[in-house]
């Protein structure tokens, strides 16, 4: 077999690409700031139209990166995205362009654009106020919001986690109290949440009935039956169990389905019943001495398939 040489195509485009005094330029500043097409021509002292026309030919050669903030484009050289023969041919231009008067100029307008952006961080906020929500999704997650809000739960907590499954809640919470204690009727949920939990040694999973729970009374200062309730036959006296384990002054979450028609839904999830009424587990919670109960429904979310959920909370009397 005959091994064909590739084709130039590919090298003479890069090089072509940085075969530009202005190109330069922008890649070295672009390298290490992220910047707006303004931005760019403040710094370099060129119009728009040009400074445009270059950013097109590295953006389709692949030398820059662009995304979009409100109604400004901004763009960002990332050298360890680079294909290693661009990026050496990058580090050769990057080295011998060191020593340029203009690119010691742009360093300076440079750092002036830096100082004045920092100086007027609200212009960033007016421009990304209608995307925020998705941007700092993009840039930095969804787990971080959780994590904050799970840092400020006192560190000496005992948490029962009541139809506990694979142990998704343990594992948020484990890092931030004293101990979990997670119950579940089901051998293999619990063998799923064993291995998960294998490296937390504060969590205590036992099998056990949420009408008969294998915990002592008022041991826990917090105890969540989180979409657990339709799988009992008797949610009632699942949530007085669990009232039962709190200490006083401790308090209840509940979250689960409110009630609905897609018996179809119900038939897949095995459950037992199409949700639970507001006025019941208000009832329920009532019944089981519990105060200050709180049941409002949770906004769905737009990914969201299954029936829309609610929230109750309530605090055991000191």
């Amino acid at each position: 077999m005959v091994k064909r040489t590739p084709k130039p195509d590919a090298l003479l485009a890069w090089m072509d690409g940085l075969a530009d005094e202005t190109r330069l330029r922008l890649v070295r500043l672009l390298e290490r700031h992220e910047l707006s097409v303004a931005e760019l021509c403040e710094i370099i002292q060129l119009p728009q139209s040009t400074v445009s026309r270059h950013l097109k030919v590295l953006s389709e050669q692949e030398w820059v990166r662009s995304r979009s903030q409100g109604t400004t484009n901004l763009y960002r050289t990332v050298l360890d995205e680079l294909d290693p023969t661009p990026r050496k041919l990058w580090l050769i231009a990057r080295e011998q362009t060191e020593g340029w008067a203009t690119t010691a100029q742009d360093e300076l307008r440079l750092n002036q654009t830096l100082r004045k952006r920092q100086s007027d961080p609200q212009a960033f906020f007016a421009g990304a106020a209608g995307q925020w929500d998705k941007l700092r999704g993009e840039l930095y997650g969804r787990n971080f919001s959780a994590a904050a809000l799970l840092a400020l739960l006192p560190k000496d907590l005992t948490v029962a986690d009541l139809g506990c499954g694979t142990g998704p809640l343990i594992a948020d919470l484990a890092p931030h109290v004293a101990k979990i204690i997670g119950i579940d009727n089901s051998s293999d949920m619990l063998k799923a949440a064993k291995k998960r939990l294998a490296d937390a040694p504060n969590v205590d999973l036992r099998r056990g009935d949420l009408a008969n729970l294998p915990i002592d009374d008022a041991c826990c200062d917090a105890a969540l039956l989180v979409l657990a309730l339709t799988y009992v036959p008797e949610p009632k006296s699942a949530i007085a169990e669990a009232a039962r384990v709190l200490k006083p002054g401790g308090k209840l979450v509940v979250v689960d389905l409110l009630p609905h028609d897609r018996d179809d839904f119900r038939r897949q999830m095995g459950q037992l019943s199409l949700g639970l009424s507001p006025e019941f587990v208000a009832g329920a919670m009532n019944d089981a001495k519990l105060h200050e109960t709180n049941i409002r429904p949770l906004p769905p979310e737009a990914s969201a398939k299954g029936p829309a959920l609610f929230l109750a909370t309530g605090l055991k009397p000191n």
